[in-house]
């Protein structure tokens, strides 16, 4: 009867074995976010390249010391980050970061300048929600010039049916590269960049179901437009658009059902042919050309100021002398006193 009794006592309905059971799940929880405080930063070194678009996932495992064979299975720990350029307080100009919830990895996007080129050190902090615990990684990226064609032809497409993390990870991205190829000529096409459409003046969505932020997708290649993104960007499809109507696409849509893409907002960029440089202004003689319509005197006729002076200043002084006079008489010579007070007053 009494190891019954304790049977009972421990078992998971009895106040008891919850509270038992609670605390092993409590200390499981703190094993597993003990490396979330005690371990030195992190070092990873990262190679983005410019003129192509960077994605770092910020994952919980990297961040957690999950413990082996853990029974039962911790639950969910959610996590922020936060990221900077070491010495800095914020990210890099080109460097962007997003997270959706603190149960969902973070991401490290954005496309890499010339200007850009050499060695950068980003400093991620994550923080633990549930037990405030902090750890830090380094992330070290040497930023150099990618190898392989140039791609003068970028085209920018604006896909309404997703969200910038929907896109972010490189099977999304390859899905959408792929479907794109039946759409321009055979060459090799390669993301250029990837903007949250809230970065461009876009609209937070209603909380409806199906309702997307949008994200705007550039991607360059080798090859020439095809005809049928030329009349996609034609001025005529751009009017037809102004005016309520669907643009002028001529070929099938190979990117639908999965990409929704608003063929309104398609720009077509040709880096081909080179721009002019700009003429360098040429420094004149410092002098003015003659003009008719301005003629500014060249002499200027003698002023005597002093009777301004005085009426400026002896007006104002005289009025002032009146008026305290005039108080003065008033408040001293029209005084009745207090003879006249008594007489006025009954007994």
């Amino acid at each position: 009867m009494v190891e019954e009794k304790g049977k009972e006592r421990n078992g998971p309905h009895h106040p008891c074995g919850r509270l038992k059971l609670a605390f092993a799940l409590w200390n499981s929880e703190e094993g597993l976010l003990e490396g979330l405080g005690g371990t030195e930063a992190q070092q990873t070194t990262l190679h983005p390249l410019v003129g192509r678009v960077f994605v770092h996932t910020l994952d919980h495992g990297s961040f957690l010391q999950r413990p082996e064979h853990a029974f039962p299975a911790p639950a969910p720990v959610p996590i922020t980050y936060h990221a900077h350029l070491q010495g800095h307080p914020d990210l890099p100009r080109w460097l962007r970061y997003t997270q959706r919830s603190p149960y969902q990895p973070g991401f490290l996007y954005g496309t890499a300048t010339p200007e850009d080129r050499g060695h950068q050190v980003i400093e991620v902090t994550a923080y633990n929600r549930d037990s405030f615990n902090t750890t830090q990684q380094m992330l070290v990226l040497l930023i150099g010039d990618p190898e392989g064609p140039l791609l003068p032809y970028q085209a920018e497409f604006l896909v309404r049916s997703h969200d910038v993390e929907e896109v972010l990870p490189s099977t999304p991205a390859s899905h959408f590269l792929t479907a794109l190829g039946g759409l321009w000529e055979p060459g090799e096409l390669q993301l250029v960049n990837i903007t949250s459409a809230l970065d461009r003046g876009g609209r937070v969505p209603l909380p409806i179901e199906g309702r997307k932020e949008g994200v705007y997708i550039k991607v360059g290649s080798a090859s020439p437009f095809s005809t049928c993104l030329k009349m996609v960007a034609s001025p005529d499809s751009h009017a037809r658009c102004a005016q309520g109507q669907p643009p002028l696409l001529s070929c099938y849509d190979t990117l639908a059902p999965h990409f929704r893409v608003d063929w309104c907002n398609v720009s077509l960029v040709d880096k081909s042919v080179p721009e002019p440089a700009d003429e360098a202004p040429a420094p004149g003689g410092g002098i003015l050309e003659h003009d008719p319509f301005f003629c500014p005197p060249t002499e200027a006729t003698a002023r005597d100021f002093l009777t301004d002076a005085l009426v400026t200043l002896l007006v104002p002084l005289l009025v002032a002398l009146l008026l305290t006079l005039l108080l003065a008489y008033v408040m001293c010579c029209r005084r009745e006193g207090r003879l006249k007070r008594d007489l006025a007053t009954s007994e």
